[in-house]
């Protein structure tokens, strides 16, 4: 008898939590590779800058501080929208360039792909921007920001950054 209160006590307790805690599932620890304190190199190990990524208390929203090597700066809001099972991104970068991405974890479950919405170029060309976060391993991670046309060729990498844990 002790051992069936002790297993409904759990259980009650885990329905409590998340009753009290909406974004503690699993697709809200979909992009939580991202988080923590990096040093971002390109590929001659050259430095591009920090980038700090917090998640916020309650679990449903994570928060990027960039601070480009160069003096450029930006951030991001990036949270899980249950209304339609996407991650979605908010950027402002310190010159006021904006960017709303949508998108989610790849089929493999190996990187998270958010995108932008189709826009036209100078050229009347439909085109979005498209980034990639590929994970290697808890410490070292991808990011990768291209401009992608409607057949799905990349026509330019913006942002190719090698993303290594501080410490």
């Amino acid at each position: 008898m002790y051992r069936l209160t002790l297993l409904f006590s759990f259980l009650f307790i885990g329905v409590l939590n998340a009753q009290n805690c909406p974004c503690c599932t699993d697709y809200h620890e979909q992009f939580d590779f991202w988080e923590g304190e990096w040093v971002v190199s390109d590929t001659l190990d050259n430095i591009l800058g920090y980038n700090t990524i917090v998640k916020e208390p309650g679990n449903c929203l994570l928060r990027e501080h960039w601070r480009g090597a160069s003096g450029g700066s930006g951030r991001s809001m990036n949270f899980f929208d249950p209304a339609d099972s996407t991650w979605n991104q908010i950027w402002v970068s310190g010159n006021g360039f904006i960017l709303r991405l949508k998108g989610g974890l790849s089929a493999d479950g190996k990187s998270m792909q958010l995108h932008s919405e189709w826009h036209q170029n100078k050229e009347g060309q439909n085109q979005r921007h498209q980034i990639t976060w590929r994970p290697f391993n808890e410490d070292e991670l991808i990011q990768e920001w291209q401009i992608i046309n409607q057949a799905g060729v990349v026509q330019q990498t913006l942002f190719y950054g090698i993303y290594r844990k501080e410490g």
